[in-house]
């Protein structure tokens, strides 16, 4: 039996699956190949975004809750504080000595060029206190803490933990995620007043190898330093670490692909922490510089 025309006219859908695809002038393919590839890696990047942004607010949501209601798992967020800062305690300690040491060379350096060893003490601490412990912290806690919260969520959702926990009627962000993120307001702090105290300890002996004064370190340094730059550097430091575990969780939830899949979300995870840290670090300066000109250089 004969197929039925179409009557009014248009093609057949058959035919138009049949018909060959258009094809572009071969000068013009790389350019569109390379447009393509921008535009898929755009939409891709605002649904990363996007997803990070609705597992932040319901992480968020459901620890205000759980806290509210005298229902907060404070085990579980201890026993994620001890952990994290296990991982990154020492590593925080062997870097902040030479970082120290090098901050006070360049610093003690320049200030006997230009007749100001005086004032050596003060420019190495609040370098130290400013940016450095907040930088630090924050890429250690990419690197470190970041890997080992990605590894842990990624093993549980290759090993279909995570979708149980979802059977059992139980939201994995407020059960995983949220206790992480209360943990950070733990270990944030400490590792930022570690990574000064060694920091410091480090430019204070460095200054006296270089023949500095105690006195005059402190009286410099009391003079330019005050309580609120080591404020700012430990709500700074936290900051990068609530996004380090957002990061890393989103990477756990999303891994796929058996064992390789954990691999490959550990590596996302430890890149993106460290460009996040960056790049919060130079939003919240130039805010902070907008907001209070008279503190330079937070």
């Amino acid at each position: 039996m004969d197929a039925i025309a179409v009557e009014d006219g248009r093609p057949d859908i058959d035919d138009e699956l049949a018909a060959p695809r258009r094809q572009f002038p071969p000068i013009l393919r790389p350019i569109v190949a390379l447009v393509s590839w921008a535009w898929n890696t755009l939409l891709g990047s605002i649904g990363t975004f996007g997803r990070l942004v609705l597992l932040a607010v319901d992480s968020g949501y459901g620890l205000v809750r759980d806290i509210a209601k005298l229902n907060h798992p404070w085990r579980e967020t201890l026993s994620q504080a001890w952990f994290m800062m296990s991982v990154s305690g020492w590593p925080a300690i062997l870097i902040s000595v030479p970082l120290g040491a090098i901050i006070q060379l360049q610093a003690g350096s320049l200030a006997a060029q230009v007749g100001a060893t005086s004032q050596a003490g003060a420019a190495g601490g609040l370098g130290v206190i400013r940016q450095a412990a907040p930088m630090v912290s924050g890429i250690l806690m990419g690197g470190a803490v970041g890997a080992a919260v990605a590894a842990d969520l990624g093993a549980r959702k290759i090993r279909e933990e995570i979708d149980a926990i979802r059977t059992l009627g139980i939201n994995p962000n407020h059960r995983l995620v949220a206790p992480r993120l209360a943990a950070m307001f733990i270990v944030g702090p400490l590792m930022c007043v570690l990574v000064v105290f060694v920091g410091m300890s480090t430019i204070y002996a460095m200054t006296l190898i270089q023949g500095g004064v105690p006195g005059a370190f402190f009286n410099s340094f009391a003079a330019f330093a005050s309580t609120s730059d080591l404020i700012i550097a430990i709500v700074k430091t936290t900051i990068f670490g609530l996004l380090v575990v957002l990061v890393a969780s989103q990477r756990g939830f999303e891994a796929s692909g058996g064992p390789k899949g954990v691999a490959d979300c550990v590596n996302a995870t430890v890149v993106l922490g460290v460009m996040t840290t960056f790049a919060a670090n130079v939003l919240i300066t130039q805010l902070l510089t907008i907001w209070f000109p008279d503190s330079m250089g937070f």
